[in-house]
């Protein structure tokens, strides 16, 4: 195959994986905003159990991928980032706090678009702008010179299996034991209850983590050039961060903004992760019409919008300097074991819960 048409196939099975994603998500009402919400609501666990079941499938997926040598999880940012800690603890506060205002996070507002929701597409907008301005304009230096100066300097690699070898355990031990303790343990933590066990939620669970799985094989596999023709380096085709990439849904949406913005630069093309955005929308539109769930929903208030673009913005920040957001850290980095995707995934639930908590306590006030 050559390397145009290898890069085309990397492209459309990135869409297809998303596609049938936002179809997944839009039919089973995955959603981490949602799962927090409705612990902190209703006390009900049903969708938290979703998203964790989605979480051990990826890392049991991820890792039998990375042992039967189809992928190198190393190869991924998430390992190999150095712990920048108060990057992972702020930006992920930012990211739980904005998820909560603009009512999803940004996987969701993109399923939301396709279900025709049009505050998802300013949230889309204003999150894409703030991202951008935090990888690359005036929030960079910022982020750069002050959150990413804060680093736990470590010996090696980040991810658990590595910490562990560094420790004195076998390696062999070493990736199995929380390969098999964390991915095995929330596998079995989500489907230990039988009232948990429906379509949806078994849909929904096993389907996204699927999905995170399939990526790394399309990015990491397929995608792979061990000696890339032109400069005669290690590559992976067509992602920005010119590492194996998954799922994620922040930096993607600034990349998709700048794509559409400076479209006649023959520089800029189609990546993995602008495909994965695509991808998404459709799938999500798609399921919404079969459903007949499609709806035009807009603003309610001026509050509403203020409290939308509030959130917009916080996640655009927060996603980009937690390197991920409840996808791309909470599902796709935590598939790695990288500790920043745990702590990340703890700062969002967290200031999602605490978030939500000071919603119902102004409800209540009023």
């Amino acid at each position: 195959m050559d390397l145009a048409a290898q890069t085309d196939l990397v492209l459309w099975l990135a869409f297809a994986v998303a596609f049938i994603f936002g179809a997944i998500s839009q039919k089973t009402h995955f959603c981490t905003m949602g799962a927090v919400s409705d612990i902190v609501n209703m006390d009900d666990w049903s969708r938290m159990r979703m998203w964790l079941l989605a979480i051990g499938v990826a890392i049991l997926g991820a890792a039998g991928l990375h042992a039967a040598g189809l992928i190198d999880l190393d190869k991924t940012f998430y390992r190999a980032a150095p712990f920048t800690w108060l990057s992972y603890l702020v930006g992920g506060g930012c990211f739980g706090v904005g998820m909560v205002l603009a009512s999803g996070c940004g996987s969701k507002t993109l399923i939301r678009i396709g279900g025709g929701n049009l505050k998802s597409v300013v949230v889309f907008l204003v999150l894409g702008v703030v991202a951008y301005m935090t990888m690359r304009g005036v929030l960079a230096v910022f982020r750069v010179n002050l959150l990413d100066s804060f680093v736990w300097p470590l010996a090696g690699a980040q991810d658990l299996p590595a910490m562990l070898v560094r420790a004195g355990l076998e390696p062999k031990w070493a990736f199995w034991l929380p390969v098999l303790g964390i991915g095995g343990g929330l596998t079995v933590f989500a489907l230990i209850r039988r009232e948990f066990w429906t379509l949806d939620n078994l849909l929904g669970g096993f389907g996204v983590g699927l999905a995170i799985v399939a990526a790394w094989y399309v990015s990491g596999h397929l995608g792979y050039l061990p000696e890339h023709p032109e400069t005669l380096e290690e590559a992976f085709l067509a992602t920005n961060s010119g590492r194996m990439e998954a799922l994620t849904f922040v930096a993607p949406q600034a990349y998709t903004l700048e794509l559409l913005m400076l479209w006649s630069d023959s520089s800029r093309k189609m990546s993995f992760a602008i495909a994965v955005v695509l991808g998404v929308i459709s799938g999500a539109w798609l399921s919404a019409l079969l459903t007949r769930s499609f709806r035009w929903e807009g603003f309610a208030s001026i509050e509403d919008t203020a409290s939308h673009l509030l959130g917009a913005a916080l996640m655009g920040f927060g996603g980009v300097v937690a390197m991920g957001c409840t996808v791309g850290q909470g599902i796709s980095g935590f598939s790695t074991l990288a500790l920043g995707s745990v702590l990340t995934f703890l700062a969002i639930v967290g200031a999602a819960t605490a978030t939500l908590k000071f919603q119902y306590w102004r409800l209540m006030r009023g």
